[in-house]
């Protein structure tokens, strides 16, 4: 490979980096034959995949590694410890060649519910359908352990491995051991708890293992009441104890379920143009496959249509045979021995869900990737957006803001940005310095400003703006209103930025009466806008202080008789402030304005002193 190969090998694959989310994950490494050389896994992808092409990465194997990488892909999933299991899977399933090597397919334990009259619960890292049923696997031992000791704190369920039979019960052939008599065991072997009583525990303890907790919580709750009614105080305590204990576990085990064999998962997202379709393979209750595929619409083609196609491609494409397929929506659709899952809870809404996030996330890459070669093309979607928000009649390519700024009256100014395609024009700033307002009346203030914006652009011909954002609630915007409608009897959309109590952007305000639109303040729009209103107040601040800062410095200057402007400019450039033109000798100072001027100056600063003398 010559040094420009290499070199448009590494810009792509940092273009890749570049887009990837701040969210937990594996990635995937491809080399030049596109095959898989190395499966990570993230808490935060982008942080971690661009850690691979840092410039100071010394390590000789991870340069080694960096140079045989051709391609990168990633999925996505809501917590690190899915991360550690989508790992697992997907090194199994690929066995990549920079890869520490499995020892085998059971690295993770999972827990068992045997199928025993009197079922057992404990962990393993052998699976074996005929014992039982299995919930996991678990990555973190810990976690895995926490589950067994609550179910052990609120059930109690035996731990001895004799074969425990109806009949032997019936018979007494049985004896209780020690964990009976250390109230660890309920004695089911000698019908001390009924084979009932036991199997409703069993059943909520699978409930815990499946992560429905909520339902568990209702009926320990519905017990409790129950219980309580009937004066049984002490019992109910007891399912009291045991409500509290599960209300504080949360299990962690979304992207693996032994419950799942051998399913496809598929999704799609799509817009006007483009539609992204996700696929996910599960095999043996572990996902080892996870794809996505983009269309572009020619003909106006359904959602259906198109996840139908999706389905029959991405089958095909990886050899998939699975029995049963799990889709957000009925299909029109038949496949030989396939049945189609639209799941509303449980195991597999929650396969669901992931695939749809990944779709959501490959189509916002997708998004972002083309806007990085052009970015017009964001800044038009965000146009595009604020004309939906605002029901505007056009595209709001020109937009202008105001702000007042003054100190309890003094030094009153006020200031337009102007915004062209959500860009800063700052050739159309304007400064203002307030002429007709005495005191601090901002209403006031910012109705003479914007009247004169707009009376100079209509008498120039100079295009009107598209939007008018004020820095403010309501009152501002109908200061604004009344001067725009009702004065000059233009129609201008008006919107405002208001804030909170504790002076931050919370809220866009749009229409008369003013509403307010629903607008996250989390997006790319509304970050836009406060910037645009942060841009507005800065700019006005920064005039303000000029303008203060110039008083002062000449204010002590103007008080000296026989001293006019042309002078007192010639001092401050030559001598830059009051400061030192105070301290200058007669010689300086006749150096700047003359020496008939410069005897003024000198006496005015220099009088005092000798009268203190």
């Amino acid at each position: 490979m010559t040094k420009e190969e290499d070199e448009k090998r590494l810009r792509y694959l940092k273009g890749i980096v570049s887009r990837l989310p701040d969210k937990p994950g594996s990635y995937q490494f491809y080399d030049a034959n596109k095959t898989i050389i190395y499966v990570g896994k993230a808490k935060n992808l982008k942080a971690r995949v661009s850690s691979y092409f840092h410039t100071e990465v010394d390590r000789y194997k991870t340069k080694v590694l960096v140079s045989k990488i051709f391609d990168i892909s990633y999925t996505v999933v809501n917590t690190e410890e899915d991360a550690l299991l989508l790992e697992n899977s997907l090194i199994k399933k690929y066995n990549p060649r920079y890869n520490v090597l499995l020892k085998d397919g059971k690295t993770y334990p999972s827990i068992c519910v045997t199928n025993e009259f009197f079922p057992r619960i404990f962990s393993t890292r052998t699976i074996n359908k005929k014992w039982g049923s299995y919930y996991g696997p678990y990555s973190h031992i810990g976690t895995m352990k926490a589950v067994l000791d609550l179910i052990k704190q609120l059930y109690h369920p035996r731990t001895c491995r004799q074969p425990i039979t109806k009949e032997g019960v019936e018979t007494g052939k049985y004896k209780v051991c020690l964990d009976y008599h250390i109230k660890k065991c309920m004695g089911p072997c000698v019908g001390k708890q009924s084979y009932e009583a036991y199997q409703k525990n069993i059943l909520q303890a699978r409930e815990i293992l499946k992560g429905n907790t909520r339902q568990v919580l209702r009926d320990l709750k519905d017990e409790m009441l129950r219980l309580s009614e009937d004066l049984r105080f002490e019992e109910a305590e007891e399912v009291k104890h045991k409500y509290l204990a599960l209300e504080a576990f949360v299990a962690n085990s979304e992207v693996v379920s032994q419950t799942i064999h051998d399913v496809d998962v598929f999704s799609i997202t799509s817009d006007d143009k483009m539609a992204f379709i996700n696929y996910i393979h599960v095999n043996s209750g572990a996902i080892n496959q996870s794809f996505t595929i983009e269309y572009k619409k020619k003909l106006n083609e359904s959602d259906e249509e198109l996840l139908q196609l999706g389905i029959v491609e991405l089958r095909e494409r990886f050899g998939s045979r699975a029995k049963e397929i799990i889709v957000p929506e009925e299909v029109d659709v038949e496949l030989e021995d396939v049945i189609f899952t639209v799941p509303q809870r449980g195991d597999k809404k929650k396969l669901l869900d992931l695939s749809i996030m990944n779709g959501k996330q490959y189509k916002f890459d997708r998004l972002k990737q083309a806007e990085k070669l052009n970015p017009e093309q964001k800044q038009t979607r965000l146009m595009k957006e604020l004309q939906e928000k605002l029901h505007l009649p056009k595209l709001p390519f020109q937009i202008e803001c105001f702000d007042n700024s003054n100190i309890s009256g003094t030094d009153a100014v006020a200031a337009c940005v102007v915004f062209k395609a959500l860009k800063p024009s700052k050739k159309d700033y304007k400064h203002y310095n307030i002429k007709t307002v005495v005191g601090p009346d901002d209403y006031a203030s910012m109705k003479e400003v914007v009247h004169r914006r707009y009376t100079r652009l209509l008498e120039e011909q100079q295009p009107l703006p598209d939007l008018i954002i004020a820095d403010g609630g309501k009152g501002q915007m109908e200061v604004i209103r009344q001067v725009i409608q009702d004065e000059l009897n233009l129609d201008i959309p008006i919107a405002g930025l208001a804030k909170d109590n504790r002076h931050r952007t919370n809220e866009l305000l749009y229409g008369f009466p003013p509403m307010h639109v629903a607008l996250k303040t989390d997006s790319e729009l509304f970050h836009v806008l406060t910037h645009i209103q942060d841009e507005v107040h800065r700019f006005a601040i920064e005039f303000h202080r000029n303008k203060r800062s110039k008083r002062a410095l000449q204010s002590e200057l103007d008080t000296i008789k026989g001293i006019g402007p042309k002078a007192r400019e010639s001092l401050l450039k030559s001598l830059k402030s009051v400061k030192k033109i105070r301290g200058a000798t007669l010689d300086e100072l006749s150096g700047a304005v003359g020496p008939a001027k410069a005897a003024i100056v000198y006496n005015h600063f220099h009088a005092s002193e000798e009268t203190k003398e």
